[in-house]
């Protein structure tokens, strides 16, 4: 039984992309073809992105409250390089977009229809909303999935454990296996998720609403790719000295593929941990870093902020100097690691870039207004940069820790 469950679990690591591919086209045929059947069979992505959900909260708990506790005190391992990727990664995508922004003018159709949008008004208030996410009920975080507050009740009450007998720390220890288990069980599902996925998106949506606003998309897209294949790669490389792509490419294929169509980081953090195991990374490291990366590193998110706050700058006629070009890059990198690890959530925190050019909240609004429009390829594309980051920069730390001094 055993070798049977074994066997079974290789062919679906070995053959999941291949059957995700096939889904993909299937669902993309069936929404074009026969779109209220397309709709109908995008309660399959529904359930399934549902389960991640459900699933990811109570899994990133205890993997982390797991990896502190039974973690030696003499431990040499540091978190220290993540967080600086993380970092530079992020800041790199904001400046890319600057960059590519002001070669490439995009301007916008606004209106005084702004809708019914309160982003947050000022920094002051995000990081007040930040710290309250924080401090959150931890019953509350796990029902609401306030990745932020898990993250820290975890972190604590790891640390709190560190001095428990090794019996307790076993116990625990067997709970976030039998999660990741259950996590495991959930991910064989993506093929039928992403296929009922694509079904509703291409019966809905096609690619006809998209035609308006093409060289918006393009620069966004653009400066995600650059990141994703030039940015990311020239980074791994000063870390491990050695081919980057085939790292590159492994991600972008087993995680991106899966966070464009759930299009949530936090959705996708079972995928990335399953990925991990796979790549025989450091399990201390990915346990900790590909839930925090879910909330922190957020290249796609720094690339939304400043693509579309400068196209509402330019939409204006506003002077953009280079002083405050780089100073946008800056507060969108740091914005971006407050945008939530769901659908759209970058997209809230614009108003915070276009406070910098003295832009009104209703023209900041209208810009996230487009933002939605074209949210169902921009948020996708966002979402896999960022989900597929946060494996190559884990895997970037683990392998570099294999290399002999």
């Amino acid at each position: 039984m055993e070798h049977q469950a074994t066997s079974k679990g290789e062919f679906f690591s070995r053959y999941l992309i291949a059957l995700i591919a096939t889904g993909i086209v299937l669902g993309a045929v069936i929404g074009s073809l026969a779109p209220s059947v397309g709709i109908a069979l995008g309660l399959l992505g529904e359930l399934f992105v549902g389960a991640l959900r459900a699933v990811a909260p109570i899994l990133v708990f205890t993997l982390l409250l797991t990896a502190i506790a039974t973690r030696s005190k003499d431990s040499s391992l540091k978190f220290g390089p993540i967080l600086t990727l993380y970092i530079i990664g992020t800041l790199s995508a904001a400046f890319i977009a600057v960059v590519l922004s002001l070669l490439f003018p995009s301007e916008l159709v606004l209106n005084n229809s702004a809708g019914d949008i309160n982003p947050p008004s000022d920094v002051q208030q995000v990081l007040r909303n930040l710290l309250f996410r924080i401090v959150d009920n931890p019953n509350n975080a796990l029902v609401t999935g306030n990745y932020i507050a898990l993250v820290a009740w975890a972190v604590a009450l790891g640390f709190a454990l560190q001095g428990a007998a090794d019996s307790t720390k076993r116990v625990i220890s067997d709970c976030a296996q039998a999660i990741a288990t259950l996590t495991r069980w959930v991910i064989r599902f993506a093929p039928l998720g992403v296929f009922g996925l694509v079904c509703k998106t291409v019966a809905q949506t096609g690619l006809g609403a998209m035609t308006n606003f093409i060289h918006l998309l393009f620069v966004l897209l653009a400066a995600m790719l650059i990141v994703a294949l030039i940015v990311n790669p020239l980074i791994v490389f000063v870390k491990l000295k050695r081919n980057p792509y085939p790292l590159i490419f492994t991600c972008l294929k087993e995680s991106g593929i899966t966070a464009f169509f759930t299009r949530s980081s936090a959705a996708n953090i079972p995928v990335n941990l399953e990925l991990c195991r796979r790549l025989k990374l450091d399990e201390e490291l990915y346990s900790v870093s590909i839930p925090l990366g879910a909330n922190v590193n957020m290249a796609g998110a720094a690339i939304t902020i400043t693509v579309m706050t400068l196209a509402a700058v330019n939409t204006l006629g506003i002077e953009v100097s280079f002083i405050s070009a780089l100073l946008l890059s800056v507060i969108a990198a740091v914005s971006a690691c407050g945008a939530s690890g769901v659908a759209g959530g970058s997209l809230l925190l614009i108003p915070l870039a276009c406070n910098l050019f003295g832009i009104s909240g209703d023209v900041a609004s209208q810009v996230i207004a487009i933002g939605f429009v074209i949210s169902v390829i921009q948020d996708s594309a966002e979402t896999a940069l960022n989900s597929s980051t946060d494996v190559v920069f884990t895997a970037a730390c683990s392998k570099s820790n294999e290399i002999p001094s």
